[in-house]
């Protein structure tokens, strides 16, 4: 017997296909010329501490990025004064969701030096504890850097260092958040354009842990291929999402929107894993008026409703 048709998924199924097409004939056209794909989604959005550069104290700074439409923040670790960021949360009512690593790119987990690799166990087992103190539930990690050595030195130290930290995770309840960055890792040859998704992919699973997965950045991978594609790759790894402008044309950072990013095909690869959750800004920021035009520059890109 057959089924009725449902006209409204079919016309969304029609739009969805017939972007897609659009997108494999016009890889860098832009948000604003893209029609959404989809029903409006429910995402969260959070942003960096340093981009609020409001006056005043704390508090101050959470406030705005509350009144500017965020629903959370991330700060810095480790390092933080836990009685004040949550005296800033109770007095904001901003909750802090996660953090970003502030010694990784110095202290490595990938270093030759043993020495340095145990610093830096140590400053992400602080930063663990103290993002657990305030609330939050992510660490970003940038897991080394390939100038400490061929791929497998850098892939086998950093994995048996940051796996130190595991029974502290699921102690407190805490996921690291791996970031795909241009430190020269994960490639598939030499080149500066050839990081790939399936090598994250196979890095994220010798982990095993539920406690492990990607903090994707968006824009960071559209200088290295279709960030939706790495969606589709990277599927349930993908626990939380950078986001910010990349211009292929110009090679530099644009705001978001104001690049030539495929938005289009990115919502649907974020449909197709089922991702719900946060959505972090990292972008130049400034005071209240220009944090409410990122997150407004969000709600765009991702038609978050």
């Amino acid at each position: 017997m057959s089924m009725p048709i449902n006209r409204r998924r079919f016309s969304q199924t029609a739009l969805a296909l017939s972007t897609v097409a659009a997108l494999s004939q016009h890889p860098q056209a832009s948000a604003s010329e893209i029609q959404h794909t989809s029903e409006p989604r429910r995402l969260l959005k959070t942003l960096k501490i340093g981009m609020v550069k409001v006056e005043g104290d704390l508090t101050a700074k959470f406030k705005a990025a509350k009144a500017a439409g965020f629903d959370g923040i991330e700060l810095a670790v480790p390092g933080i004064d836990v009685g004040a960021v949550n005296e800033a949360v109770q007095a904001s009512g901003l909750p802090v969701d996660g953090s970003v690593g502030n010694t990784h790119w110095k202290i490595r987990h990938s270093s030759p030096d043993a020495s340095e690799r145990a610093a830096a166990l140590q400053k992400l087992e602080a930063s663990i504890r103290e993002t657990h103190a305030v609330g939050g539930h992510t660490v970003l990690v940038v897991v080394g850097h390939g100038q400490d050595g061929t791929e497998d030195e850098v892939w086998e130290r950093s994995i048996d260092n940051i796996r130190q930290t595991l029974p502290l995770c699921a102690e407190l309840g805490m996921t690291l958040a791996i970031e795909n960055v241009w430190n020269h890792f994960c490639y598939e040859h030499d080149g500066p354009n050839d990081q790939t998704a399936e090598k994250f992919v196979r890095y994220v699973d010798e982990f095993n842990s539920p406690w492990v997965g990607m903090q994707f950045d968006i824009g960071n991978h559209w200088k290295y291929g279709n960030p939706a594609e790495w969606i589709r790759t990277l599927g349930r790894r993908v626990v939380k999402l950078d986001i910010k402008g990349f211009s292929r044309e110009v090679d530099n950072w644009r705001d978001i929107t104001e690049d030539d990013l495929p938005w289009a095909d990115v919502r649907l690869a974020l449909d197709s894993i089922g991702f719900h959750g946060w959505v972090a800004a990292e972008v130049s920021g400034g005071d209240q008026q220009r944090l409410s035009q990122i997150a407004d520059q969000i709600d765009t890109a991702l038609n978050i409703g």
